[in-house]
């Protein structure tokens, strides 16, 4: 019985966030999804690399990343990335551009405030799987406007090192932010909430 009762300490403390609009009820997975996407400036992509020694393993590295202007309601719910060919991951995704994104609300305030290590589901993450494709023109400029304006510093990154703007094509999206296991949300199911 006394375990049971952090336990519902916690529930009831997601439930007030909810209610404040700060944090999405766990039984909305397809907004705490993108909630915590908007809210992430980095995540970590993994890939199945082709560096030599390496080959066919997974590889995991760090990306800043956007889907919008900070702010409420301005994400598009799409990872964009600023990658160069130079990047050891790139030069995998070159070769396979499946990848998997993960980002997690440990990056930001909410999870230190509360004292949730990272680990805990109550430290909501988000796993995508998909691939990553440069953006055509016409999207260009909602990347660079999602993107400079999260990581100002990127505008000055060596024009030599030929950056172009990517995003993640999501596929598969699994959801971990309460007790019970994962809970997957369609593309579709993601694509239609606001954070």
């Amino acid at each position: 019985m006394a375990g049971s009762l952090p336990l519902c300490a916690a529930a009831a403390l997601l439930l007030l966030l909810a209610a404040s609009g700060a944090i999405p009820p766990p039984e909305e997975a397809a907004r705490m999804a993108r909630f915590v996407l908007h809210n992430c400036d980095w995540g970590a992509l993994a890939t199945l690399s082709a560096q030599e020694g390496l080959r066919g393993r997974p590889f995991a590295n760090i990306f800043s990343l956007s889907d919008g202007p900070p702010g409420p309601f301005s994400g598009s719910g799409v990872p964009y990335l600023y990658l160069t060919d130079m990047e050891i991951s790139v030069q995998d995704l070159e070769i396979n551009s499946n990848a998997s994104l993960t980002v997690s609300l440990a990056q930001t305030p909410y999870c230190k405030k509360h004292r949730y290590d990272p680990q805990n589901p109550l430290c909501a993450h988000i796993i995508f799987c998909g691939s990553i494709v440069k953006v055509n023109d016409s999207e260009a400029g909602l990347a660079k406007k999602a993107l400079f304006s999260r990581h100002p510093e990127m505008e000055s990154w060596p024009k030599d090192h030929n950056w172009f703007f990517a995003k993640f094509n999501i596929t598969n999206i699994w959801v971990l932010d309460y007790f019970g296991g994962l809970k997957i949300v369609t593309p579709e199911e993601y694509y239609s909430v606001k954070p």
